[in-house]
């Protein structure tokens, strides 16, 4: 797979624009030089970037979408969303709700505070080699840790988080430290971190709210510094921004903060962000958009964008109290991934790690699974682009991918016909030029042409033992169009 760095290099040169705009124009494109940080003027940095009247930014950018970049090319991730109760704390403290605060009087003793989890969280089973290993053989390409979530305590041991984190508290390890070195030493996977803006009962986060964002405490003494901190320390090449608190970049500094990471920080020019930098850049601007929690759209979009969906149906994070069926099964998950890359998108399945630093087995058995798929079915996944068509209009659960170099288009189908013949309304065939194969089977399949378009294919008499793989199938068709 090639590299990040390997795509800078030799990437085809652009023609620079002159681009003055706001948070969106930081998030399409990546700059490369004359940039100012946001609300001190816009000056006249060079000769190629004059001085206009622009409400945030001034810079000379190469004509480049992010979604050029490696994540382009990958379709499959996994999410690790590691922290005390996700959020439990906002329905137990904030919204009282009844079944968590019954839950709490009955299991802690009184005055009980939410702090008071830290030490319970302990990760003594916690090894990083063993979760690197595990990743590596579900198939996916990145991970993303979450390095703090809205409770605010952050995992590693943050200058800007003084007694509420992993290494004061409770575990007393660098989480992230410690998983990002088992994942550079033990696979290819790119490594990304998560990071929540904003902290639910922060003082000073709630003062400023208070304020109407009109004071920036907040991020310029917590956030902020945070961010600095994690991308200088581990250099992950995924920054995963969520959790605006309603409030708009300006009060996050979001422009100044992507200004440095894609000019001065050591990431430079293999990081890639998502689209949660402040109200109103959700699904609007962003290397890759997210949209909203578990989004699939079933259709084509324009933009890189991911799909971060959990295999708990219930839960991001873990629940000791989940029944088999609130696991999406193998089907489900094959089935998500496929709808998502046909679409254009990534797939970003979040496990949720137990406190004392476990993966638990039904999350293992799925990663595994997928990964078992992905190793026959890989080439109809990784690097492939959205087809003409997403989806087949005669028969459903059929979902196309394409690698138009090569002039290969595949159908991914979710059920095996017990005809034994799969009709495609979509493909058009030229006879004596296309060539069909079930991928993971050596021999060439016989099809005919329907009368206006499309084609019928007969599959290979196959013992169950015999299939390529279980969960779903990939034909690879070639001189379709």
């Amino acid at each position: 797979m090639t590299l990040p760095s390997e795509l800078s290099r030799h990437r085809p040169p652009r023609k620079a624009q002159q681009i003055c705009g706001d948070i969106g124009h930081w998030l399409r494109v990546r700059g490369r030089e004359g940039f100012i940080y946001p609300h001190e003027g816009c000056i006249e940095l060079s000769s190629t970037c004059p001085v206009t009247e622009c409400a945030s930014v001034c810079m000379q950018i190469q004509n480049e979408d992010f979604s050029s970049l490696y994540l382009h090319n990958i379709s499959a991730a996994v999410f690790l969303l590691w922290c005390f109760t996700v959020f439990f704390r906002w329905y137990w403290q904030k919204e009282k709700r009844a079944p968590y605060v019954k839950f709490m009087e009955a299991n802690y003793p009184p005055g009980f505070r939410y702090e008071d989890f830290g030490p319970l969280f302990t990760a003594e089973f916690f090894d990083p080699n063993q979760w690197a290993d595990i990743l590596k053989a579900s198939g996916a390409k990145y991970v993303v840790l979450t390095s703090k979530h809205h409770e605010g305590f952050t995992l590693w041991g943050s200058k800007y988080s003084w007694n509420w984190n992993a290494v004061d508290v409770g575990p007393k390890r660098d989480l992230v430290g410690e998983l990002a070195t088992s994942i550079r030493n033990r696979t290819d996977l790119h490594f990304g971190l998560y990071h929540s803006l904003f902290e639910w009962f922060n003082p000073l986060f709630l003062e400023d709210v208070t304020n109407a964002f009109k004071t920036r405490m907040f991020p310029t003494s917590k956030s902020l510094p945070e961010l600095y901190e994690i991308v200088t320390k581990y250099q992950p090449e995924i920054i995963w921004s969520d959790g605006n608190g309603n409030a708009p970049d300006s009060y996050w500094n979001s422009t100044g903060f992507l200004a440095w990471l894609y000019n001065d920080s050591p990431v430079r020019d293999t990081v890639v962000t998502n689209d949660r930098w402040g109200v109103g850049s959700i699904c609007r601007h962003g290397g890759f958009y997210t949209c909203s929690d578990r989004y699939n759209p079933g259709h084509l979009l324009p933009h890189k964008w991911e799909n971060c969906m959990t295999i708990d149906k219930q839960s991001w994070g873990y629940r000791r109290d989940a029944k088999l069926d609130d696991y999406l099964t193998i089907e489900e998950l094959v089935k998500q991934l496929v709808e998502t890359v046909s679409c254009g998108g990534n797939l970003l399945m979040n496990i949720g790690p137990t406190r004392d630093g476990r993966i638990a087995a039904i999350f293992e058995e799925r990663l595994r699974q997928m990964g078992t798929w992905l190793q026959v079915n890989g080439e109809a996944i990784y690097g492939t682009t959205p087809w003409r068509a997403q989806n087949d209009s005669i028969t459903p659960e059929v979902w196309y991918t394409s690698q138009p170099r090569e002039g290969r288009v595949f159908a991914l189908f979710l059920n095996w016909p017990i005809s034994g013949t799969l009709a495609l309304g979509e493909p058009q065939a030229m006879l004596g030029e296309t060539e069909v194969r079930l991928i993971g089977h050596k021999e060439l399949l016989k099809w005919a042409a329907l009368e206006e378009k499309g084609m019928v294919v007969a599959l290979p008499q196959l013992s169950l033992k015999q299939l390529p793989c279980q969960w779903g199938w990939a034909l690879q068709m070639t001189n379709v169009s």
